[in-house]
């Protein structure tokens, strides 16, 4: 049974929530949650960042979002297209993404998650991609026990209306695009079916 707002469902997204936070710098002033869904990631950031926004192109994810800004006064939500949305250049302390990447063009994305990144900031983002290389599929085959023993015991569960896309680019083409883009980052692939990305922007 979920405790509050922060806890009302687990999901191997949710999962990997604990990681995203943990990268947020201390002090960390200005937050970005592109991809936000319903705003529970987002949420969990103003505990960690002054000042938390949240971009996502649905509409009801939008509103569900907003519905629990209430008594989070420096949390905001802009309803568009992350590409496309009036965002402050290098406005960002530290910006995320949590399975929302594979929604847009991936090297858009990135390049504009860089740009509105203030120097020295931080990027997390924790994705989803396709299997197609042999390595991929033992990987995937390896962790398919554990993957469904999981989502069993832990109820594994998303919020009604979330949109859903397949991945188009993958494991591989996904890590030498983060590497090409974003030098020095730290790639990892996940148990859950994840993979994620860490990096620094070097200070002026």
């Amino acid at each position: 049974m979920p405790r509050d707002d922060l806890t009302p469902y687990w999901n191997t997204n949710v999962a990997r929530h604990r990681d995203v936070l943990a990268a947020v710098p201390r002090g960390c002033g200005d937050a970005l949650d592109v991809g936000c869904g319903d705003g529970l990631l987002a949420r969990k950031l103003t505990a960690a960042a002054r000042r938390v926004t949240g971009v996502d192109s649905s509409p009801e994810m939008i509103a569900r979002a907003r519905a629990h800004t209430a008594a989070r006064p420096g949390l905001t939500f802009v309803e568009g297209d992350f590409l496309t949305a009036r965002l402050p250049a290098a406005g960002y302390d530290f910006t995320c993404s949590v399975t929302a990447l594979h929604h847009m063009d991936v090297e858009a994305a990135l390049l504009r998650m860089r740009a509105l990144l203030r120097p020295g900031g931080t990027l997390v983002v924790v994705g989803l991609a396709r299997d197609a290389s042999p390595t991929d599929w033992a990987a995937r085959i390896a962790a398919a026990p554990v993957v469904k023993v999981t989502k069993l015991v832990r109820r594994a569960q998303s919020p009604e209306g979330m949109p859903v896309h397949d991945p188009q680019l993958s494991y591989g083409q996904i890590r030498a695009t983060a590497r090409q883009l974003l030098p020095g980052m730290r790639y990892r692939r996940h148990v859950l079916r994840r993979y994620s990305v860490i990096w620094r922007k070097p200070p002026p």
